[in-house]
C-alpha cells in the first residue's frame, strides 16, 4: 500500500481526471478501504481542495470550484502542455503576454528539478503569420468585460474609436457612448469583434474590440433578439464577405471544441470562433472537401462536438476508421460517406 503522501497525490490525480467518482471505485483504484478514502478526502479538504460528496446509490466525490486556489497538481504531460501554451500566448492578441510570462515563471519555480530541466529545454519562439497590417492587441480586461456582458445579457455602454485613414484629422467633438445589447464575442481573421444590437441605430452592428472602451456600470438585462440567419458565424461572414475569400468554400461545418476561444483563434484566420466559456468555443470553418475539413479541425487535439452538417460527421467517421487502420496495420476499408 502507498504511503499517505503518495496516496493523497494519487487520489487528487484521479479526482482531476473525471467529474464524479463513486467512493467504492476510488477505493478499488487506490487499493484501500472506503473508510481510508473518506479520511484521505478530509485531509485534502484541510489542504484547501474543495471536494464535495455526491449523493446516490453508491455515493462519491467531486473536485469542485472553490473561493481560493489550492496547490495544483500536474503530471509531466500537463506541465509540458502548460509551458507550450504559455509561451505561445503572445500570438493570441488578447493582451496577456506579460501575465503569461509571469505565470510560466511561477509554474517553473514549483516544479521538481527533473521536470524543470525538461521545461527549460523547451524554448518556443512564437512567429505570427505575415500580414499586410499587424493584428491589433486587445486589453484582456476589455475582453473580460465584453464577455461578462454577453453572458449576463446586460446592456453595455462604451466609447468607440472609429476607423480613420492615416493622417486624417480627428473630430474633437465628444461623441456620446454607444448603447448596445451584446450578443456574441467572436474572432475573425485574427481580430476580436463584438456582435451586438445597437439601441440608438436600431440595427445589428459588429464592433472591433480593440476600439472599445467599456463604461460602467452596465445597463439593465435584456431578452436576446434573434440574430439574422440565426447563426452568428453566417452573420459575421456576411459582414466580411469577400474580405478573405472564405465565403466561397464548398464545404462548411460547425463544431464545438473543448478549448478557449483565444487558443483556437491563433490558428484560425478564415473561420469564425465564438467564445462559449473559459474552456469551450464554437468554430465555423470551411474547406474544399469534408475529409479535409475534418482533418483541419482534428489538429486542435481537443474533444470535438460536431454541430453539423451530417457530411462532416461522416467525414470524421471515415477518418477515424482510416487512422485506426493506420495504427493497427489493418487493411484499409473505410466506409463510404453517405
Amino acid at each position: 500500500m502507498q504511503k499517505t503522501s503518495g496516496r493523497l497525490l494519487s487520489l487528487l490525480s484521479l479526482l482531476q481526471a473525471r467529474r464524479d467518482w463513486p467512493g467504492a471505485l476510488l477505493a478499488e483504484r487506490l487499493d484501500i478501504s472506503p473508510r481510508t478514502v473518506r479520511r484521505d478526502v478530509d485531509r485534502l479538504r484541510e489542504l484547501g481542495y474543495p471536494i464535495v460528496a455526491t449523493k446516490g446509490p453508491d455515493g462519491g466525490y467531486r473536485l469542485d470550484a472553490g473561493t481560493e486556489l489550492p496547490p495544483l497538481l500536474f503530471d509531466d504531460e500537463q506541465a509540458v502542455a502548460l509551458a507550450v501554451a504559455l509561451q505561445i500566448a503572445v500570438t493570441t492578441g488578447a493582451g496577456i503576454e506579460e501575465a503569461a510570462a509571469r505565470a510560466l515563471n511561477t509554474v517553473r519555480q514549483v516544479m521538481p528539478a527533473r521536470l524543470r530541466r525538461r521545461i527549460d529545454t523547451l524554448q518556443v519562439t512564437a512567429v505570427e503569420r505575415p500580414a499586410i497590417r499587424p493584428d491589433p492587441r486587445v486589453d484582456s480586461s476589455v475582453l473580460m468585460a465584453l464577455s461578462a456582458a454577453v453572458h449576463a445579457r446586460e446592456v453595455l455602454r462604451f466609447d468607440y474609436t472609429p476607423a480613420s485613414p492615416p493622417g486624417a484629422d480627428q473630430d474633437s467633438t465628444e461623441t456620446p457612448p454607444r448603447r448596445v445589447q451584446p450578443h456574441h464575442l467572436v474572432t475573425w481573421g485574427g481580430r476580436w469583434y463584438l456582435v451586438a444590437w445597437d439601441l440608438d441605430r436600431e440595427d445589428w452592428r459588429t464592433f472591433r474590440a480593440d476600439r472599445i472602451a467599456p463604461r460602467t456600470p452596465t445597463g439593465p438585462r435584456f431578452t436576446p433578439r434573434e440574430l439574422p440567419g440565426r447563426e452568428v458565424a453566417a452573420f459575421v461572414a456576411s459582414r466580411f464577405q469577400g474580405s478573405d475569400g472564405s465565403g466561397g468554400w464548398p464545404c462548411r461545418g460547425e463544431v464545438i471544441l473543448a478549448l478557449p476561444a483565444a487558443v483556437v483563434s491563433q490558428y484560425t484566420r478564415d473561420g469564425v470562433v465564438e467564445e462559449l466559456g473559459p474552456d469551450r468555443c464554437r468554430l465555423v470553418l470551411g474547406s474544399w472537401s469534408w475529409p479535409g475539413l475534418a482533418a483541419t479541425i482534428g489538429r486542435f487535439d481537443a474533444d470535438i462536438e460536431v454541430v453539423g452538417p451530417t457530411e462532416l460527421k461522416d467525414a470524421f467517421a471515415r477518418l477515424a476508421h482510416r487512422y485506426a487502420n493506420a495504427a493497427t496495420d489493418a487493411p484499409a476499408t473505410p466506409p463510404p460517406i453517405q
